[in-house]
Parts: C-alpha cells; sequence; structure tokens
C-alpha cells in the first residue's frame, strides 16, 4: 500500500503546481492579486503563462 500512495501522491503533485500557476495568473488578469503575491516557486510558470496571453502588466 505504501508503493501505491507514493506513487499516487508523485502523481497528483506534479499536476499541482501548473494548476495553481494557472489559478494565479487569472486572479492577476482579473486584479484580485499582483505577481509580487505569487509564491516564488511557481512564479516563473505564472510569468509564463501571463506572457503567452499577451497581457501586459
Amino acid at each position: 500500500m505504501s508503493r501505491f500512495r507514493a506513487w499516487l501522491l508523485k502523481i497528483l503533485l506534479r499536476k499541482e503546481v501548473p494548476i495553481m500557476a494557472v489559478v494565479y495568473a487569472t486572479l492577476i488578469v482579473k486584479g484580485k492579486k499582483t505577481l509580487d503575491q505569487v509564491p516564488s516557486i511557481i512564479r516563473k510558470d505564472v510569468e509564463d503563462i501571463i506572457e503567452a496571453l499577451e497581457v501586459k502588466l
């Protein structure tokens, strides 16, 4: 059971950062958050998403 749990966590955690980056990018575009409020671990992903959307901050 421990191997299965580790495998499942690995899959779930791998998808968590990009999903949160999309959430933060959406909040920034809507004006609810700023780039300074984004956790540093996902800031680069958020910047890439905003750049891809061609949004000027």
